[in-house]
Parts: structure tokens; sequence; C-alpha cells
């Protein structure tokens, strides 16, 4: 039997990826997403990287520490006086940067075992329509020392829409991760990375404290800079994106892995996000 010939990318696909490179999935269907990748490929172990887990996770050193956090005044935990800031990047001397995830599409139980062998401090921004199915895995990450974050409950580009809807979005979404993990989120990503003076003013009522965006996104390319200069450098937000395209493409876990090496080289870790904002 001759092998089937690989179909070829339409219009529709080219216009997801385009999507994909501007930071969150593309507004396909969240069941059809959820279905994407359920059979992840794994890895069987050795010897060494029993003895040494940061080897099972692709990774040929350890990765460092991070140092110590600084110290937060009290204000900080406090309801913020006006609109929130909007966020890419962290003024800190540290040598650290911070890792973000959006939606909640991929859920490999796998990626759980990397969040926790290698103590890695995760923030996932979820979304209630796409992450809700599955949020047991996401209790499950939160376990493993991620933090779970606002990403709205449907997912929409809140650019232009009324307040009532950017409210009930944001706000519905916090009372969603506060009644199903008891964690008071304060950070919020809105979808696309696209807002509105409308979308602060929202967000402050309710009770967000910074708008996160990111530097750089991981593609299949590599890093994809928002701006500045073409290199990690302390601080920098940065977005592993979703595969939802290429079923065939690395997992959540290896794309992990590819950046984890990138910042390793530029002599840099991995430090919480909640830590510093």
């Amino acid at each position: 039997m001759r092998p089937r010939p690989r179909p070829r990318r339409t219009a529709a696909g080219l216009l997801a990826a385009a999507l994909l490179l501007a930071g969150c999935a593309s507004s396909v269907d969240p069941i059809q997403r959820l279905g994407r990748k359920a059979a992840q490929r794994v890895a069987s172990p050795d010897a060494a990287s029993d003895r040494q887990p940061y080897r099972r996770w692709g990774l040929t050193a350890p990765l460092p520490a991070p140092p110590r956090p600084p110290a937060r005044p009290a204000a900080a935990t406090a309801r913020p006086a006006g609109p929130p800031p909007v966020v890419d990047h962290v003024d800190t001397p540290d040598r650290v940067v911070f890792l973000t995830y959006d939606d909640g599409a991929e859920r490999d139980a796998r990626f759980i075992d990397m969040v926790r062998e290698l103590r890695l401090p995760v923030s996932m921004f979820l979304t209630d329509s796409i992450a809700g199915p599955g949020y047991g895995h996401f209790a499950r990450l939160r376990s493993a020392g991620a933090a779970l974050e606002n990403h709205t409950l449907e997912h929409p580009a809140l650019r232009g829409l009324p307040y009532a809807g950017q409210r009930a979005e944001i706000c519905g979404q916090r009372d969603k991760l506060h009644a199903r993990f008891g964690v008071r989120s304060r950070l919020f990503r809105p979808p696309y990375g696209s807002y509105d003076a409308t979308t602060r003013r929202a967000a402050a009522d309710c009770g967000v404290s910074a708008l996160v965006l990111w530097r750089a996104s991981l593609t299949e390319t590599g890093l994809r800079f928002t701006h500045g200069r073409h290199a990690l450098r302390p601080g920098d937000i940065l977005l592993v994106t979703s595969d939802d395209d290429d079923l065939d493409g690395p997992t959540l876990r290896e794309r992990t892995t590819r950046l984890l090496r990138e910042i390793q080289r530029d002599r840099l870790t991995v430090a919480r996000l909640q830590d510093y904002l």
C-alpha cells in the first residue's frame, strides 16, 4: 500500500499559525483542541537519568536554583490604586526569566513530572472553556509547584468590547479559579495580547495587579521577540505557545526543554513570576 500523502496546509491553517505566533492559540473549538496530542511520546528512563533527573528531561546540566526573591512590601499585595500596569519584562538585576503557558489545551501528564522533578516555577494562564474540562490535571500541576492565573472565561479578543463584557470575562474566571482551586489570581493575560483602557479598568475592578504579556514566545523556528534586542535578557517574560496544528510536532515537554537549553546557554535560570510582580 502506498503511504498516504501528508495533507497540504490550507489558508485557514496558515491563519491559525499566524495567530499562534502572535500569542495564544487561535479560536479553534476547545473540544477539538483538547483531543489533539492525546498520545504523548514517553522516553524510557535509564540508570543515569534516575541518578541525574535533569537528564531525563533532555538537559545536560541541572537548572540553577533562582536567587532569593526580592522582598515585597505589604502594599504590593493590596488592591492597586489605579489601572494595573501592563508588563512583558521585569526590571531586576537577577539573572532570571519567567516561563508562562496559555489556555490549558495541552494536558500532558508527564509535564507534571517535569515541573516537579526540575522544580520548575511555571505560570499557567487558564481559560475556563478550554482548561475547564481538565481542571483535575491542573490541580495536580499546581501541587507540583505551578501557579494558576487568569486568561478569561471564553478567550475573546477583549479590545473594543464593552466594560460589562470585559469585566464578566475577567472576574468570571477569577471566581472559577477560586472556586475550583482556592487560589486568588492577581495576574491576568488578555487573550492574543489584545487589550485597551477598558480592559485595564475592568481588570482593576477584578483585583488584578498586573496585565502580563510576553517579550518573547517560543515558535517552531525559535524565539520570536516582540521588541528590543533579539536576545534573552534578565527579567524577560516568555511564552511557550500551544502547538495544536502540528500533531506530529514536539510535545509541551520537548518545547520546554528546548527553551530551557537556550536559557542555560545564556547563563540564566527560571524564577517564579509571582515573586517579582
